[in-house]
């Protein structure tokens, strides 16, 4: 038996789009970012900060403190990744 319920109820416009949809299209974004570095890499990866920063500052009220510091955490890591994309910090 699977749950079809939201993890954070509600009736906005993302309600209506499957986890797995958004899922697949956060991983797309990522990876294509990833892979394609330098400036163009960077700027999904901006698209993706920028989407993550709106959907935390809009639950940012239902969340409790440790599902609010575990999203700030990612939006940082993928800060640092994209920073590092566009300065090329060499990895190894």
């Amino acid at each position: 038996m699977t749950s079809k319920r939201p993890l954070l109820p509600g009736d906005g416009p993302l309600a209506r789009v499957r986890p797995v949809v958004a899922f697949v299209l956060v991983l797309g974004l990522f990876v294509t970012g990833v892979l394609v570095g330098g400036t163009l890499g960077a700027v999904l990866l901006g698209v993706l900060i920028v989407g993550a920063a709106v959907l935390l500052a809009a639950t940012w009220k239902v969340l409790s403190p440790a599902h609010r510091t575990l999203r700030v955490v990612v939006l940082l890591v993928l800060l640092v990744i994209t920073v590092e994309l566009v300065v090329k910090i060499p990895t190894r």
